[in-house]
């Protein structure tokens, strides 16, 4: 069987979403396509959150590598993992050598805790605060929306720089109001939204979050979660929401917060 006779997959359906897939192919994914009006429709909505993706981060093609993520860099810190592991393997031989109880120094002396990424660590925080506090019935939030403006000057003030609430009413979320978290070694601030269908969604803010990067997905438990990181703050939007539902609320916060970029980075209280 050629390759143009076998079945489509989903291989076949991303590499189509993607724009990568094999002319020899195209005919046979157009077809299968036509017979599946719903599979069809899906790929559609795909490709457009990945078109909106590509025209909203387009800025960050532009900028230079980070020194981290250079290719030399990588190479001479993989160098410096190498020679430390073969210092470690060294010592456990010596350990070895002394005897039994050298071998249980040494199972201590090879143990390097994994470490998850910071921004992962955000995301983390971020969910189990929205896990947390969205099933609160009577103190869902510690200052509510009918006192906005001193909710952001509180948060603000904590947090060491300026706070906006973004207006998600477009999307059918309302502000319900918002509270102070313990993050790491500093504060952070959620601010909590509903819907008519009593939906909720957090917004998290962490400050201190230096490197930037472009939007970040993650669902645990049927909590859905985009995040990233801009100008030294790190943002994360949960919701128990379908990906493409929470893709356009995450776009949303993020543009509002473009707009007002100069008050909620750039300004320190």
């Amino acid at each position: 069987m050629s390759r143009r006779d076998t079945p489509v997959g989903e291989d076949d359906l991303q590499a189509y979403v993607d724009g990568r897939l094999e002319a020899e192919r195209l005919s046979a994914v157009e077809a299968y396509l036509t017979e599946r009006p719903e599979i069809a429709a899906a790929l559609d909505r795909d490709r457009e959150i990945a078109r909106t993706l590509r025209e909203r981060l387009a800025f960050k093609a532009g900028e230079p590598i980070p020194a981290r993520l250079r290719i030399a860099n990588i190479r001479e810190a993989r160098r410096g993992r190498f020679a430390v592991t073969r210092l470690r393997l060294a010592a456990v031989m010596g350990w070895l050598i002394l005897g039994s109880s050298g071998g249980w120094l040494a199972n201590d002396v090879l143990r390097v805790p994994p470490q998850m990424p910071r921004v992962a660590v955000m995301a983390d925080e971020a969910i189990a605060a929205h896990r947390t506090f969205v099933v609160e019935v009577v103190h869902p939030v510690e200052v509510r929306a009918n006192e906005e403006a001193h909710l952001l000057q509180w948060l603000s003030k904590r947090l060491g720089t300026r706070l906006s609430a973004p207006d998600l009413t477009g999307l059918g979320y309302r502000l319900m109001g918002g509270r102070l978290l313990p993050a790491g070694a500093g504060p952070a601030a959620m601010l909590m939204y509903d819907d008519d269908q009593g939906t909720r969604l957090t917004l998290f803010v962490k400050t201190d979050e230096k490197a930037e990067t472009s939007f970040q997905f993650v669902e645990e438990d049927g909590i859905s979660a985009f995040f990233w990181r801009d100008a030294g703050l790190g943002y994360v939007v949960s919701a128990e929401a379908p990906r493409e539902r929470l893709m356009q609320v995450a776009t949303a916060v993020y543009d509002s917060l473009n707009r007002s970029a100069p008050s909620l980075s750039g300004d320190t209280l």
